[in-house]
């Protein structure tokens, strides 16, 4: 996706759980606990791949799309598919999405990724490199969106209003 940014990976911390459970230190009862929530999301909004879960290896893992953010309002902690999360990105100016893997089958549950989407990670070259010729901050870019609250020097915020975001 052209605005994702800020991933975080969490591979790592996957492989050391699966280790501890296979080496006994760690129960599958406790990894092995996804909510109905959690299960219903998967069957309804997740996307299936081809990987088999690590736990059962009876049936293919589904990731599960969480979008969190201020502007999202109602829409906040819902579950999405892959193909929504484009048309959100180009709607709001920022939210984080964490990506989550579901056995269906047994409950194994973990948290593959992290990320943040949204308008405000495009900013094309060429709009960039105008506005810091013409002395304009990097920020305050034409047609990028409604006004932004920007921090003075004393920490009080303050609005900028871009030429044609709505007077």
């Amino acid at each position: 996706m052209r605005t994702q940014r800020q991933v975080v990976d969490y591979s790592l911390r996957r492989r050391a759980l699966l280790r501890e459970v296979f080496s006994g230190r760690v129960g599958t009862y406790e990894v092995c606990d996804a909510s109905p929530y959690l299960k219903s999301a998967a069957k309804f909004h997740g996307e299936p791949t081809e990987v088999r879960c690590p736990v059962c290896r009876r049936e293919n893992l589904t990731n599960v799309h969480y979008i969190y953010g201020d502007e999202l309002k109602q829409s906040a902690g819902q579950a999405r598919r892959l193909a929504e999360l484009p048309v959100l990105a180009m709607t709001f100016r920022e939210f984080q999405v964490y990506v989550v893997e579901v056995c269906r089958g047994c409950g194994w549950n973990h948290l593959v990724e992290q990320y943040l989407l949204g308008r405000d990670g495009i900013v094309g070259a060429g709009q960039a490199v105008d506005a810091v010729a013409a002395g304009a901050p990097a920020g305050s870019l034409a047609g990028t969106g409604p006004a932004r609250p920007t921090t003075r020097s004393g920490g009080r915020p303050r609005t900028r209003l871009r030429p044609g975001a709505g007077e």
